[in-house]
C-alpha cells in the first residue's frame, strides 16, 4: 500500500514558452483528455476560460462534448491575465489557480474569481488526466467492505494494519494520548514565550486581527528552533513510527525538522482578519500536488479541541478526489468530520485531504504542526532554494488575503 500519487519529476520542470504552450502543449493535452476535461467542466457548470498572456489571448471552451482551444476572447468567459512564467507554472502543476492569486501572479479582468478557482480540477483533468470528482465516485469502506466508522480514534498500540487501512481510505487519523499533559505544558510555555517575542516584521510569524483591529501573532514559524521540549518530541518513537504507516518510507519529522519544520499555532477568539482560522483547503492547494503528494501533515494537540474551541475539520476521502483545492465546492458529496481531541492527542491528514480550522467560540486552542514527505524518486533532482528564501516565502503568506482580493477585483 502507498499514498504516493506523484506523476511528475522535478528534473522535468522547465520554463515553457507561451506560444509553445498555446500551440503545442495544450493541443497535445486536448488530444488525450478533451472529453474528460469537458465532462468536468459541465459537471461543475463553469464558463469558458480565457487566458490573456502578453499580446496573445486564447479561450478554453466546450464544443460538442470536448474541450477546445480557440483564439481570442469569449464574451461570456472568465478572463485571467497572467505572464508567461505564471502560465508555464500553471500548466506544469507547479502552482494552482489559487497559488497564482496568492502570489499576485494573476488578475481577473472578466468574470468571477470563484470561476477561476473552480477551473483548477478541470485543468488537472486536461493536463494530468485526473477525472473531476463527481458524486458517488469515492467510497470510504472498512476492510470487510462495510462503511468506515469515521468517528473512530486509535491508540498507538492498536493494529497497525487497521490504522493504515483507515488512513488510506479516509485520508486522516485521530490518535489518542500520544503525549503527556506535562510534555504539552512544556511546549505550551515555549509557544507562549515565542508568541510574546514575535514581531509583525520578523519574517517568522503570522498575524491576525480581532474585531477591534488589534493585531496579534497567531503562528510561529520554525517553532522547533525556539522549543527544546518540542525538538525532543519530534524525534520520539511515539511520532516517528507514522513515517512508515502508509507503506511509504516517508521522511521529515523523525529527524526533528519536518516538511516545513514545526509551526506553533494559537487559535484566539474573535479573529476577523488574517490567516488564523483557515477555510477549506488542501496542503497542496498552492500547487505541486503531482510532485509531492501525498505526504502527511501531523498536528500535535498542545491543548484539546472540540466544538467550542475550534476543532479541525476534514473531508474523508477527499485525498482521492480531484476537487478544487481552495474552498469546498457545494457539489462535493463527501461528508465532513470534526476531530475532537484532548491534550496530547495527534491528528494526521494526507497533504491532499481537504481540511479546515473552525474558529473557536468559547476558548482558544494551541496546536503544533509538522509533517512527513515523500523521498525523492530515484534519479530526480530538485532545484536548490536557499533556506532564507524558503523562510521568506512562508512568512509572506501572512498578508495573502490582500493579494487574493486584488486578483479577483
Amino acid at each position: 500500500m502507498s499514498i504516493d500519487c506523484r506523476t511528475r519529476r522535478h528534473r522535468d520542470r522547465r520554463l515553457l514558452d507561451r506560444d509553445a504552450i498555446f500551440d503545442s502543449l495544450i493541443p497535445e493535452a486536448l488530444s488525450r483528455n478533451a472529453e474528460l476535461a469537458a465532462r468536468g467542466l459541465r459537471y461543475k457548470n463553469l464558463p469558458a476560460l480565457t487566458l490573456s498572456v502578453g499580446d496573445r489571448t486564447v479561450t478554453l471552451c466546450e464544443r460538442r462534448g470536448a474541450l477546445r482551444i480557440e483564439a481570442g476572447y469569449a464574451s461570456d468567459s472568465a478572463t485571467a491575465k497572467l505572464d508567461c512564467d505564471a502560465l508555464s507554472d500553471l500548466v506544469q502543476d507547479w502552482t494552482t489557480t489559487m497559488g497564482l492569486a496568492m502570489n499576485s501572479r494573476v488578475k481577473m479582468t472578466q468574470g468571477s474569481f470563484e470561476h477561476w478557482i473552480g477551473w483548477e480540477p478541470v485543468l488537472r483533468a486536461l493536463f494530468d488526466g485526473r477525472p473531476v470528482h463527481e458524486a458517488g465516485a469515492i467510497t470510504v469502506t472498512d476492510r470487510d467492505g462495510s462503511d468506515l466508522d469515521l468517528s473512530r480514534a486509535f491508540e498507538r498500540d492498536d493494529d497497525r494494519d487497521e490504522i493504515s487501512h483507515f488512513l488510506h481510505q479516509a485520508g486522516f487519523l485521530h490518535l489518542r494520548g500520544v503525549f503527556t499533559e506535562a510534555e504539552m505544558a512544556a511546549v505550551s510555555a515555549d509557544l507562549d514565550a515565542a508568541l510574546e517575542r514575535a514581531r509583525p516584521d520578523d519574517g517568522a510569524s503570522w498575524w491576525a486581527g480581532d474585531s477591534k483591529g488589534v493585531q496579534q501573532a497567531v503562528r510561529v514559524l520554525f517553532f522547533q528552533e525556539q522549543s527544546a521540549a518540542l525538538r525532543v518530541l519530534l524525534q520520539d518513537d511515539r511520532l516517528s513510527w507514522l513515517a512508515k504507516i502508509t507503506g511509504d518510507d516517508l521522511c521529515g519529522s523523525a529527524k526533528g525538522a519536518g516538511w516545513l519544520g514545526a509551526e506553533g499555532l494559537i487559535k484566539p477568539l474573535d479573529i476577523k482578519s488574517g490567516l488564523s482560522d483557515l477555510p477549506w483547503h488542501k496542503d497542496c492547494g498552492q500547487g505541486q500536488h503531482s510532485y509531492y503528494c501525498n505526504g502527511l501533515s501531523i498536528g500535535i494537540s498542545v491543548t484539546g479541541a472540540d466544538e467550542r474551541s475550534g476543532a479541525l475539520g476534514v473531508v474523508p476521502g477527499s485525498h482521492r478526489a480531484n476537487v478544487q483545492t481552495a474552498g469546498k465546492d457545494d457539489s462535493l458529496d463527501l461528508p465532513v468530520v470534526k476531530l475532537v481531541t484532548r491534550t496530547g492527542d495527534v491528528t494526521v491528514h494526507c497533504s491532499d485531504t481537504l481540511h479546515r480550522a473552525y474558529p473557536p467560540i468559547e476558548r482558544p486552542r494551541k496546536v503544533v504542526y509538522t509533517g512527513f514527505r515523500q523521498p525523492l524518486m530515484e534519479g530526480d533532482v530538485v532545484e536548490q532554494v536557499s533556506v532564507e528564501k524558503q523562510r521568506a516565502d512562508r512568512a509572506q503568506l501572512t498578508s495573502v488575503q490582500d493579494r487574493i482580493a486584488d486578483a479577483g477585483a
